[in-house]
């Protein structure tokens, strides 16, 4: 009798969180279509948001976990994607880890992947927990809720200089979740095809966003085309900025209430990382009293960035050559990191490749 008492109890709560979820973020139970799974970010009470690029759709997905001690997460997984492989049934080789985000209401890190190579990927979803243990996260009968960007550019593949390139892949390069809204990095098929666009949660129609132009020093030039490859959320003089990454790398600040939908605004470029490098993922820490930047990178490994007088410091408008603006170090200890999260408040979760092309997870000190 007790025994049935607490299943049923069990049930009630569960039930009850449901029903929670559902009528206060708008969600709906169904199974979502993902046709691409690429960059992921957190929202409240373990909602995941998920960019389907190929769709310019972003998806919101009540996982059903929000409690649980990121304090005490560690993360340590040798060959990871030999290991998502197996799970899968197919070969390293044919597995992309896209991105890696850590649910900060449990710990636990989600990770974005295609398994396949080419248009015909097949996106997939998973979670590992601070046992270490990989498990898929399904996407049948779970509470969600979508939302599609206007003016996305056509999915369709050009060839330029003997390289194939589809723009459909850049209508969701990053997301970010500040005070209640989603925000996503991407292009449009519009002549300012650069945009940040600001969306409510619950989710409502997107904005046009803004269109964001910005001043390259490595370039010499004003560009409108470029999208942001990461960004994240900064207060600067008690004011939300978002600081964007850029290739090649410029380093820029949006305040997030000019970022007005259909306006455009000009950025101020605040450093110059350094040509020929892409950034992959960036995040704010604080140790001993400062904050600081670290970002990951394609070429120029994981720099370190000081945000002392990034208040006052002139925007870059001007040519350069090399480096300039804020100044930075490369941590010299952190090599062939290809996706990098902020776990607690003195850890990070990194994805590795060592020499031999094996991917390894790990969890390390903030420099």
């Amino acid at each position: 009798m007790f025994r049935k008492s607490m299943i049923s109890t069990v049930a009630v709560l569960c039930c009850a969180l449901s029903v929670h979820a559902e009528s206060k973020y708008g969600l709906q139970s169904g199974s979502p279509s993902l046709k691409s799974a690429g960059a992921l970010a957190f929202g409240p009470e373990g909602i995941l948001f998920v960019a389907d690029a190929k769709q310019a759709t972003v998806f919101a997905i009540d996982t059903q976990d929000a409690t649980g001690d990121p304090s005490g997460a560690k993360y340590e997984i040798k060959g990871l994607g030999q290991q998502i492989a197996q799970m899968l049934g197919t070969e390293a080789r044919e597995v992309s880890i896209n991105d890696i985000a850590v649910n900060p209401h449990s710990g636990n890190l989600y990770v974005s992947v295609s398994r396949g190579r080419g248009p015909d990927a097949t996106p997939v979803l998973l979670r590992i927990d601070s046992a270490n243990r990989i498990s898929e996260v399904s996407l049948k009968k779970v509470d969600f809720s979508q939302t599609s960007l206007p003016n996305p550019p056509a999915d369709a593949v050009t060839v330029r200089r003997g390289r194939s390139t589809n723009k459909r892949t850049q209508s969701i390069t990053d997301l970010g979740f500040v005070d209640g809204k989603l925000y996503v990095a991407g292009l449009s098929n519009e002549e300012f095809a650069s945009k940040l666009t600001a969306i409510p949660f619950p989710f409502k129609a997107a904005s046009s966003g803004t269109s964001v132009e910005i001043y390259h020093g490595a370039h010499g030039g004003f560009e409108t085309r470029s999208p942001v490859r990461t960004f994240t959320s900064y207060k600067i003089k008690n004011e939300n900025h978002l600081l964007a990454a850029y290739t090649c790398t410029p380093l820029v600040k949006f305040k997030v209430a000019d970022l007005e939908a259909g306006k455009k605004l000009k950025g101020t470029t605040i450093a110059e990382l350094g040509n020929r490098n892409n950034p992959l993922d960036m995040f704010v820490y604080q140790k001993d009293g400062k904050d600081y930047l670290l970002i990951a990178n394609t070429s120029r490994g994981v720099m370190k960035v000081t945000t002392d007088k990034i208040g006052e410091i002139e925007g870059i408008t001007k040519r350069i050559s090399g480096t300039a603006g804020l100044k930075y170090e490369t941590v010299e200890s952190l090599k062939g990191v290809t996706q990098l999260a902020k776990l607690n408040a003195t850890h990070a979760v990194a994805l590795v490749v060592d020499d031999a092309g094996s991917a390894n997870l790990k969890t390390i000190g903030l420099p």
